[in-house]
């Protein structure tokens, strides 16, 4: 490159430097705009940096008002509104002499009376240093508002709507609860001592208890609330009684009358947290609301839990009110009435005494959720009544895991998925429900390219391999062979077609009922599949709905919660299976109870027919190593004249410790008595 060039692009670049120099003295010798500084006033309203407005006051209006009553007065106001998402339009900018700069501006925000919107205006002053400082003073909060004047909130707490059974049974509503707290005027000389005790009895601390009644506001004769117990809970309130000073008042609250045996379903409710105030802003909450943290409390916290009803209005030195602000009429929330039956709920929760389950009953005919049940499980009071930290370790930490909701996960369904494979092969044309199979023993396998793998089942019989006595049976063999026979593209398609794979349409989240990690299916995978283990998982409801196609002549039933007078029946998945496969597997489930060999004989059931099958799934944790067994036990009506029909589908893990799936026939059967 020549030596000319060189100086002619070194000349361009500092040319271009120079300008851009020049660019940026020009920009910061004019300053900040005033529409800009006011804007940055807004944003710090917002973030509520109330020290850092104050300081973009101008000089005049900071000798009119001090940092702290600056400070006190923003703050009370915005805050007390609860001010959410202030927006700011400008509408006009007139200059005026003296560095003077007068806005006009549109204001709008959320407040727990509803939006606000209102037009202003102010003026801003510019300093030697090109900042704009804006003339202040108590209208720029609200138009017309001066510095004797104050805006009040008057806040009416809407009711929350109540939740009841299909009965018209409480299971969450407005209810009293007891109130264990301490009168510091009628404690005995011996506080300390008497507040150890009092601390041991509530389980709550020392520190707490004090610090509740150094509160400013606490007199001698002031009762000061220290814990919230179950009305009922009479054990606790007596020990407390014994403590000089306590005193136990009623108040209202939210209650749970089924407490643990609707608490997966029910949920419960607590303060509002931070974050949900947060992604919630504009939605009417505030920073003392209740909102539905899990269940059907959180599920349809919208429709229960109503609008405050809310005031904001300026009153005068003497008190009279000067102007209305905002208006928010109270609306109580709505109630839900459920399908549920509370007292089948208790029965089942009751009888699984504890150990790991779910209970899944439903009307095939209709789809009505009667129960939904999951154990072991916790009390939805005690997190509206306040739980201390060693209680909710003590819940979270348990390994039985009461906080997880067994009915909403998917599971191994072991044998009880036998009569799907049954229908998906006759449905599709591949199986023949006559054919014989042979006798295989009690192992068996394809051939030699499965190795040392063999499908194993645990009862020989010498009757002909079918699909009715294969049922009866309960023979794994059979069904390995039926699914190879199906072949790996109908099995999987006829799973699609009961809806595995894909959102279950229920009132509450379900999991997806899934058949393979990955795409398809290799030959084992298949034949293990076809007797309910491999790697299908099935959701308890999902099952109910797959079990009411077996008398719906293979329509299955669309499962909801919601109590609807008069409503049309609605079917999930219609001819999921063929008329003829309904009736073929209905009529074999039966016998599964009828006949002696059947393995659901012991739960036949004098003057009730019923269609059943059991199930044992083993989750092992390696081919050398035993794993978790779950017991299962599904049974539906099979008398088309009966007037209340029934479809259960039960699970209890640990089976192996309670006596497999035969631990949940007299707890299902009594539903059907």
């Amino acid at each position: 490159m020549q030596k000319k060039q060189v100086i002619i692009i070194v000349s361009s670049i500092i040319a271009i430097l120079i300008i851009g120099i020049i660019v940026f003295f020009v920009i910061q010798s004019q300053g900040e705009k005033p529409e800009e500084a006011l804007n940055r006033y807004i944003s710090l309203i917002n973030e509520k940096k109330y020290e850092d407005m104050y300081q973009m006051i101008s000089d005049t209006s900071k000798e009119k008002v001090t940092k702290e009553n600056f400070i006190e007065r923003n703050q009370a106001i915005y805050e007390g509104i609860d001010m959410a998402n202030m927006n700011l339009t400008i509408k006009t900018i007139n200059k005026k002499e003296n560095n003077v700069q007068e806005i006009e501006y549109e204001i709008s925000m959320d407040t727990n009376a509803g939006k606000v919107t209102y037009t202003n205006q102010t003026e801003l002053t510019r300093n030697k240093e090109k900042k704009y400082g804006i003339e202040w003073d108590d209208s720029m909060i609200y138009p017309g508002l001066t510095s004797e004047q104050k805006i009040k909130v008057k806040t009416l707490s809407a009711e929350r709507g109540s939740i009841y059974d299909r009965n018209n049974i409480l299971l969450a509503g407005k209810g009293s609860i007891s109130s264990i707290g301490l009168v510091p005027g009628k404690m005995s000389e011996n506080a300390e001592d008497d507040l150890a005790k009092l601390s041991t009895i509530l389980g709550i601390s020392v520190d707490s208890i004090q610090k509740k009644l150094s509160a400013s506001y606490v007199k001698e004769d002031t009762f000061v609330a220290l814990k919230n117990v179950a009305k009922e809970n009479s054990s606790i309130k007596e020990q407390a009684l014994t403590i000089p000073g306590v005193k136990i008042t009623t108040t209202s609250s939210r209650v749970y009358p089924l407490g643990e045996e609707a608490a997966q379903l029910i949920g419960y409710v607590q303060n509002i947290s931070a974050e949900e105030l947060e992604e919630l802003s504009g939605k009417g909450y505030n920073s003392s609301s209740i909102i539905g943290k899990s269940g059907l409390e959180k599920i349809y916290e919208d429709k229960l839990r109503g609008t405050d009803g809310c005031e904001i209005y300026i009153v005068d030195a003497e008190g009279e009110r000067v102007k209305t602000i905002a208006k928010q009429d109270l609306k109580n929330g709505e109630d839900i009435k459920l399908t549920i039956d509370a007292n089948m709920q208790k029965q089942i929760y009751n009888s699984l005494e504890g150990n790991k389950g779910a209970f899944v009953a439903m009307n095939p005919k209709t789809g009505e959720v009667l129960a939904l049940v999951s154990t072991p499980s916790y009390n939805s009071n005690d997190f509206v009544l306040g739980m201390t930290n060693e209680e909710w370790k003590a819940i979270s930490e348990d390994e039985n895991k009461p906080m997880l909701n067994r009915y909403t996960q998917t599971w191994s369904p072991g044998s009880t998925f036998k009569p799907v494979t049954g229908a998906i092969g006759m449905t599709s044309g591949t199986l023949d429900p006559n054919e014989d199979f042979g006798t295989s023993g009690l192992s068996w396998q394809k051939d030699s390219s499965w190795g040392d793998y063999k499908v194993t089942t645990l009862t020989p019989y010498t009757e002909t391999a079918n699909l009715r006595n294969a049922l009866i049976r309960s023979d794994n063999i059979y069904f390995a062979k039926a699914a190879l026979k199906i072949g790996e593209t109908n099995f999987i398609e006829g799973l699609k077609k009961i809806g595995f794979g894909e959102d279950i349409p229920f009132e509450q989240g379900l999991s997806k009922s899934s058949y393979s990690n990955e795409e398809g299916m290799e030959e084992i995978q298949l034949a293990d599949s076809g007797y309910g283990q491999g790697e299908i998982l099935v959701n308890p409801v999902h099952m109910a709905s797959i079990y009411s196609a077996f008398v719906n002549e293979g329509n299955m039933i669309k499962p909801y919660l919601i109590y609807q007078e008069d409503k049309q029946v609605e079917y999930y998945k219609e001819q999921a299976f063929s008329k003829e496969a309904a009736e073929t597997i209905k009529e074999d489930l039966v016998q599964v109870v009828e006949s002696p060999n059947g393995t659901a004989h012991d739960a036949k059931i004098s003057g009730v027919m019923i269609g059943a099958k059991t199930g044992t799934a083993e989750l092992k944790k390696s081919k050398e190593e035993e794993g978790e067994v779950i017991g299962w036990f599904n049974a539906f009506t099979a008398d088309e004249n009966e007037e209340n029909p029934l479809v259960v589908v039960s699970m209890i893990e640990d089976a192996n410790k309670v006596g497999g799936s035969h631990y949940l026939f007299p707890k299902v059967t009594a539903l059907f008595q």
